[in-house]
């Protein structure tokens, strides 16, 4: 099913005398929740759809705890979360301490499976 997109202006402010230049965005197509994920898997698999939701429900609170302990979190092919932090620099390596980390950020690097996904996407233009 291929990703809609529609049209949008952008002028950039910094540059008031630049023209407008027009660029795609990503129009989402609904939402899905741990139910859907669980109905979908469990018409797919041997597993109820109340197991998927108590497995969904175990990652759910169990991924956020091992990233707080300072893991990578792999999830096979899918791929991975790590955490990351905003920083302000220091003028000499015994300055650094953890209040110069002003926030944590949490990133996701995508694995074989999601970066094939990612390469095979149509996407297809849609009014607003």
């Amino acid at each position: 099913m291929p990703v809609k997109y529609i049209i949008v202006p952008y002028k950039i402010p910094s540059r008031p005398n630049d023209p407008v230049s027009y660029y795609p965005r990503l129009k989402a197509s609904g939402e899905v929740d741990q139910r859907d994920i669980a109905n979908r898997i469990a018409t797919i698999s041997t597993v109820s759809q109340a197991d998927m939701m108590g497995a969904i429900e175990g990652m759910l609170q169990t991924i956020p705890q091992f990233l707080a302990e300072g893991n990578i979190v792999r999830l096979g092919e899918f791929g991975s979360f790590h955490l990351s932090v905003q920083a302000e620099g220091s003028p000499a390596p015994k300055m650094v301490n953890a209040s110069r980390i002003k926030r944590s950020r949490l990133r996701f690097r995508p694995g074989k499976l999601v970066r094939k996904m990612l390469q095979d996407i149509e996407y297809i233009k849609t009014d607003a």
